[in-house]
């Protein structure tokens, strides 16, 4: 996609466009090759083995050598296959869940659904820099614990997860651990057998594919309830017929990732850091959230104190500069991020948080724009905030 000089998107975390070369892997299975793969004549034989071979390669793109890719809906319907579907499949040897305080609302209200149903969720705490604190994680840990279910990066802060620790601890304990990798796909190389992961979720939208179709990768011997009842599809795991374009469109989405990740993770990496280091250089009293851990290269989460997020946003987008104030999902909340709550930051400055995520379309011109105009638009409303120093 050619680089839009209208507007200025920051906002990847959220979704992507659709790269043109996904949209002409797609297109076959708009017209050609529309037939229901489920059928047994010639052409629809042509799209079943044509899925077959999305499969394998979608276990290829995330380090795994053998193992189910179960296609879904999206992100959310793959969390609560992995969460639900493993946990009434298996409930008869343990009710306890073990997930963090930060998680996705996908993996969180899944858990307190779970909850009403009689399973115990522990809801282990994370560090103030948003990392999850391994010596909490372990103590946490019972012998009845049946799943433990982490996000890979946080889609708010960028912050990732100490993966393979958990993952090793799980396996040494015969846990099997469920993580959602929704914000790491594309962004920084998947590798569920080195990590020891059991349960991954993906969603396309977030690298470049199209909307509405995601997957979870199943590990050999790990036994789900199907939470969508029908059809075969699927091993039997998501009726439905499959959306061949979407999922051909997935495969291809995340090939052409993973073939350029070192590069423009690098870049857009530049790019991120040329921004916190300007915001630090003209704007005072800032937090920049999860500063010194492991993040997303794309990803910078910075809080404004004093100011209310939704006003920033506003006044950018009067500038053509689209960001957000954390989760997509939670846009229309008037509730603070509840992942910066967990890290400790005060109810009254976790409303004032920005998120920039960069993409492929940004450039050093990008960050110019923002930085600016953002100053003059904190010190605006700084100007009218009660709670500013300067107005008392």
């Amino acid at each position: 996609m050619a680089r839009n000089n209208e507007f200025t998107y920051l906002d990847h975390n959220a979704t992507t466009y659709v790269d043109p070369h996904v949209v002409e892997a797609m297109s076959p299975y708009w017209f050609e090759k529309f037939a229901n793969p489920s059928s047994i004549y010639d052409i629809s034989q042509e799209v079943r083995t044509d899925l077959d071979n999305a499969r394998a390669e979608m276990l290829n793109l995330l380090g795994a050598v053998k193992g189910k890719i179960i296609f879904t809906g999206g992100g959310s319907e793959s969390d609560n296959l992995a969460i639900k579907g493993y946990t009434f499949a298996n409930q008869k040897k343990g009710k306890h869940i073990i997930t963090s305080t930060i998680e996705h609302h996908a993996v969180g209200h899944t858990c307190e659904f779970l909850e009403k149903q009689g399973f115990e969720i522990t809801y282990v705490p994370v560090t103030t820099q948003g990392v999850l604190d391994m010596t909490a994680f372990e103590a946490a840990i019972r012998p009845d614990t049946l799943l433990v279910s982490i996000m890979s990066a946080n889609n708010e802060t960028g912050v990732i997860q100490p993966l393979a620790e958990i993952g090793k601890i799980t396996k040494a304990k015969g846990i099997v651990f469920h993580t959602d990798a929704v914000q790491i796909g594309g962004k920084i190389p998947i590798e569920v057998d080195t990590w020891n992961i059991d349960l991954l979720t993906l969603s396309a939208h977030k690298f470049y594919g199209p909307k509405g179709i995601g997957c979870l990768y199943v590990r050999k011997g790990v036994r789900l309830q199907p939470q969508v009842h029908g059809g075969s599809q699927e091993f039997d795991l998501r009726a439905g017929t499959e959306n061949t374009a979407a999922i051909i469109g997935m495969v291809k989405a995340l090939s052409l990732a993973n073939r350029s990740m070192a590069a423009e993770s690098q870049r857009e990496q530049t790019l991120r850091d040329q921004l916190e280091s300007a915001i630090k250089r003209d704007i005072p009293e800032i937090i920049i959230n999860g500063e010194g851990a492991p993040r997303l290269p794309n990803t910078l989460n910075v809080i404004m104190k004093y100011v209310e997020g939704e006003g920033m946003l506003l006044y950018l987008n009067m500038n053509k500069i689209y960001a957000s104030s954390g989760s997509a999902c939670t846009s229309g909340s008037l509730d603070p991020s509840h992942v910066l709550l967990a890290m400790g930051i005060p109810h009254e400055f976790a409303h004032g948080s920005l998120r920039f995520s960069f993409g492929k379309v940004n450039s050093e011109d990008d960050v110019k724009k923002v930085i600016a105009v953002l100053p003059g638009i904190v010190r605006q409303l700084r100007s009218m905030s009660p709670l500013w120093p300067e107005n008392s």
